[in-house]
């Protein structure tokens, strides 16, 4: 058993995370997920730009959108929303288009 301490954001650890990037200060948000067949496929961020979840993920990289950090599942990178307190603006909360 490894007796290193665990640090916490919120109830999550912190190590979920791959990349906690730090956002531009013209950073987007993201306002809709692009779903099909209930999967996630994009987002559109709020300057009404709609990207590819890979997109998505090298954007907020690269400090382009604010709220979110890069996990990893399966060996495959996707979006997280960052704890704020708020629950309205988690990903899992926001509304979805089809394309």
């Amino acid at each position: 058993m490894n007796n290193q301490e665990v640090q916490y954001t919120g109830n999550l650890p912190t190590n979920i995370n791959a990349v906690t990037p730090t956002p531009n200060p013209d950073a987007q948000s993201i306002t809709q997920l692009v779903k099909n067949s209930g999967r996630i496929e994009g987002y559109q961020l709020s300057n009404g730009q709609i990207v590819s979840k890979q997109q998505g993920v090298e954007l907020a990289k690269a400090g382009g959108i604010r709220g979110v950090a890069v996990a990893v599942r399966n060996g495959s990178e996707y979006l997280r929303s960052l704890p704020d307190g708020q629950e309205s603006n988690n990903l899992g909360n926001l509304p979805s288009i089809t394309q």
